[in-house]
């Protein structure tokens, strides 16, 4: 249909693990999954006319991931990624890179106008070049309130500002944000001390969201809409990593949503995803069909 493109938008990279590498970055990992739900998806990003970046789109092509992938005189994205003895990542992100440097085009423009929903993170706007795209992009969305708007929070490295964060809040109708994240933008806005739940229920508040998603990591999620909170446990599962499993819980989650699910359902299968992933090594395996039926 002309108006169901789900966007996954910023960094596409190579996450460079243990075992070797893995075609990575948030928007991509997204659209994939979205895709697997059987809605129409893109993501959107840039690499560089390099061998890395060649690849990384043969991959894109191989997994089935549609995509408006520029190629801009950058290299195209690394991340070093070191798994703990609990499964975490720890990442290295490289600097002035591609995807710093997605440029905003017509063809860019014309996705924008037929983009039901829209995910972004605060990792891309680490680069004016990049922030100004995926705030154009924006601005070029139908502005009606059928139309869902995503920012998932993304804290890596200091690569983020108290300005970056409130525009993105501002912009967005969902904000998706984990625990820790919490904690740390909290401290940013001035008001720490108060507990977890109180602190998105301002947040939800403030800046008048649909919906706010809280990610806990063994102690569970939240889904909190006005006067409503859904919230999840975390299955135990035997975890192989877990990168790309907040963005396949995103994923599950707005492409259930848009499915019109009501948000406990989407919450659940947002959650039996993200704990499928984690039991896989990488960010894309393949979901199997009970999951996305």
């Amino acid at each position: 249909m002309k108006n169901d493109i789900v966007v996954g938008m910023g960094e596409a990279l190579w996450d460079v693990l243990p075992e070797g590498k893995k075609i990575g970055g948030a928007p991509a990992n997204f659209a994939y999954h979205v895709s697997q739900f059987g809605l129409d998806s893109c993501a959107i990003s840039a690499v560089g006319d390099d061998a890395l970046g060649t690849e990384l789109l043969e991959n894109f092509a191989q997994k089935g991931v549609k995509n408006l992938i520029e190629t801009v005189p950058y290299p195209t994205g690394t991340v070093q990624v070191e798994i703990d003895q609990a499964g975490i990542p720890q990442y290295e992100i490289k600097e002035n890179v591609a995807w710093d440097n997605i440029p905003y085009t017509a063809r860019l423009e014309a996705i924008a106008a037929r983009t039901k929903a829209v995910c972004f993170g605060s990792l891309a706007q680490r680069n004016i070049v990049s922030r100004n795209t995926i705030n154009r992009f924006l601005d070029a969305m139908p502005q009606d309130d059928s139309r869902l708007v995503v920012f998932d929070v993304n804290l890596r490295q200091g690569f983020y500002n108290k300005e970056i964060l409130c525009n993105s809040m501002r912009r967005c109708n969902i904000l998706k944000i984990n625990d820790e994240e919490l904690v740390t933008v909290s401290r940013m806005f001035g008001y720490p001390g108060i507990d977890l739940q109180d602190k998105c229920w301002i947040l939800l508040g403030k800046y008048n969201l649909k919906m706010l998603i809280l990610t806990c990591g063994i102690n569970g999620s939240y889904v909190f809409t006005p006067g409503n909170v859904s919230f999840q446990p975390t299955p135990k599962v035997e975890v192989a990593d877990t990168v790309g499993a907040g963005d396949s819980f995103t994923a599950a989650f707005i492409a259930s949503i848009l499915k019109g699910l009501p948000v406990t359902e989407a919450h659940q299968k947002a959650v039996q995803t993200s704990a499928f992933v984690c039991t896989q090594q990488g960010a894309m395996p393949t979901l199997p069909s009970n999951l996305t039926e």
